[in-house]
C-alpha cells in the first residue's frame, strides 16, 4: 500500500529553525569567548547583541510565515513553541553578557566559564537535532545529551552559588553573581525546553 503524504514539501520552516540553531550556537559560543577574555571585551557584546536580533529577525520571520501558511509540516503549536523557545535561549545568552558590564564584573568566576562552556555544548546538540528535523528520526540521542549537560549545568550552578557563601564575598559581589548564576542557568535550562519540544516533534510525526 503506497501512502500519500498529505503534508507540503514547503521546506522553509525546517530551514528557517537551521538558521536558528546556528544563530543560538554562534551567540554561546561568543558568550564563551567573552567570558575568557573578560574585561577585554574586544568587541564581543556588540557582536552578541547582533545575534540576539538576528535570532529575533528568524523568530519574526518564522512566526510570520506561520500566519500565512495554511498547511505546516508540523503542528502549529510546536512551530510556535520551538521558534519562542530558541529565541530564549539567545536572550538569555545575551542577558548574561550585558550582566558583565551592567554590574562592572572585574573578572569572572571559573563557574561562570564552566557554565558557558556547558551552554556552548548544549548548543551544540540542539542545532545538530535542528539540521536533522526535517527527517524525524534518529534524533534521540540529542535530547539525551542536552538533558545530561543540563543536569551538569545545575551541579556547577548549585557548588557555584554555594561557594559564594563560603568564602566570605562581599555581599554585594554575591547578590551579582548569583544573577550571573541564574541567568546562565536560564539559558542552559531553555535548551532542554527547546529539546523537550523537539522530542515530542519526533514522536507525533514517528
Amino acid at each position: 500500500m503506497v501512502r500519500l503524504s498529505l503534508l507540503p514539501r514547503d521546506s522553509a520552516f525546517f530551514d528557517l529553525f537551521i538558521e536558528a540553531g546556528q544563530n543560538t550556537l554562534q551567540t554561546a559560543r561568543l558568550l564563551d569567548e567573552m567570558l575568557g577574555s573578560w574585561p577585554d571585551d574586544r568587541g564581543l557584546g556588540r557582536e552578541i547583541l547582533k545575534a540576539e536580533q538576528e535570532g529575533d529577525r528568524i523568530t519574526h520571520d518564522i512566526i510570520q510565515r506561520l500566519n500565512t501558511t495554511f498547511v505546516t509540516p508540523i503542528d502549529r503549536a510546536d512551530i510556535y513553541a520551538l521558534a519562542t523557545q530558541i529565541d530564549d535561549i539567545v536572550d538569555y545568552t545575551e542577558e548574561a553578557a550585558d550582566f558583565l558590564g551592567l554590574y562592572q564584573i572585574e573578572a569572572p568566576m571559573a563557574q561562570a566559564q564552566a557554565l558557558s562552556k556547558v551552554l556552548v555544548g548544549a548548543c551544540e546538540q540542539l542545532a545538530a537535532a535542528l539540521e536533522n528535523l526535517r527527517g524525524f528520526k534518529d534524533l534521540e540521542r540529542y535530547w539525551i545529551e542536552i538533558h545530561r549537560l543540563e543536569n551538569e549545568g545545575d551541579r556547577i550552578s548549585r557548588d557555584a552559588v554555594a561557594s559564594l557563601f563560603s568564602n566570605g564575598i562581599d555581599p554585594m559581589v554575591v547578590i551579582r553573581w548569583k544573577d550571573m548564576f541564574a541567568v546562565l542557568e536560564n539559558a542552559i535550562d531553555a535548551t532542554e525546553t527547546a529539546a523537550q519540544t523537539v522530542e515530542g516533534i519526533v514522536i507525533k510525526n514517528a
